[in-house]
């Protein structure tokens, strides 16, 4: 591949936030991996669910990047943005249009999952879509607001583990919606970490995150409660005998949630909060991971 082609290709992968896409693909794997238990899943559900689940996330990336710079949030120092617009001279217009295509490619294949299983889908997915551009879009961004943790742990985590459910079972239980609630909260965790990294430019700019009305200290210690109220959860479940001691497993992710809270204690300057950030990431693509195999093994075994 040419170097010109293949440093657009980097550039283009760049601005998706690859470290935020395990966001859109673990819950999907988790309803799946749920649904295992009730009938034999529909792989080109499970891809197209997968992929339009991909898309919607990489569309919100994008559009996050747009207005963030067209409100002049980002400019070339920025931490942890794609920086398409800002460092690599892509047109704003650009990033838009790529989003909004990503969003058309999504909804063609919802229409797919839709006329499948239930035109319910299309309602649902539609409300999340909006949820995705209205994130940093419109005139009242809900990223801007203290609301954004959970409305991206509700959406991405709570919403898309029971879609995923029912595109294979036609149903919903109880099971699957105690199930998606730890996934939610650390879904909403990486939003957290993103808003602590990013609080006194955020604070500049008149943002009102949760993470700017706590303050640093404190939105640190929120953020390793959302940690521990997530591996509670599974255990609890498992005590009360609504969950296999095969989900046990997500304990393995403990590290990870403990070397993010260590990451940010002490540190105020973007840069040196990244590697904090990517370990709630990690925290969340190892638990998801972890809680889909636990799942798999219960199924197989019957425990």
């Amino acid at each position: 591949m040419p170097k010109n082609i293949e440093s657009k290709w980097k550039i283009w992968y760049r601005q998706l936030r690859p470290h935020t896409l395990t966001a859109s693909f673990i819950p999907v794997f988790i309803g799946a991996a749920l649904a295992n238990f009730y009938t034999t899943l529909n792989w080109l559900l499970l891809i197209a669910m997968l992929v339009a689940s991909m898309l919607i996330q990489a569309a919100t990336n994008l559009f996050n990047e747009y207005y963030d710079f067209k409100r002049g949030l980002d400019t070339s120092d920025s931490v942890g943005i794609g920086g398409g617009i800002v460092r690599d001279g892509i047109s704003p217009k650009t990033v838009l249009n790529v989003g909004l295509a990503f969003f058309l490619l999504a909804i063609l294949l919802g229409v797919y999952i839709s006329a499948t299983t239930s035109w319910w889908i299309a309602v649902i997915g539609s409300v999340s879509m909006a949820a995705g551009y209205f994130y940093t879009g419109g005139p009242y961004p809900i990223a801007y607001t203290p609301l954004g943790e959970v409305i991206a742990g509700f959406f991405m985590g709570f919403v898309i583990i029971l879609i995923s459910f029912y595109i294979q079972t036609g149903f919903i239980t109880a099971n699957s919606m105690l199930i998606s609630i730890p996934i939610s909260i650390l879904i909403g965790a990486i939003l957290m970490a993103n808003n602590i990294r990013d609080l006194e430019g955020d604070k500049e700019k008149g943002r009102k995150t949760l993470a700017i009305l706590l303050g640093h200290k404190r939105a640190v210690q929120f953020l390793g409660g959302m940690f521990a109220f997530s591996f509670a959860w599974i255990l609890t479940m498992i005590f009360i005998g609504q969950a296999s001691f095969w989900l046990l497993i997500v304990l393995v992710s403990i590290p990870k949630a403990i070397n993010a809270v260590k990451l940010f204690h002490g540190e105020r300057e973007p840069s040196k909060m990244m590697p904090a950030m990517i370990a709630t990431a990690q925290t969340n693509t190892v638990f998801g991971f972890a809680l889909t195999v636990g799942l798999i093994v219960s199924y197989l075994l019957q425990f």
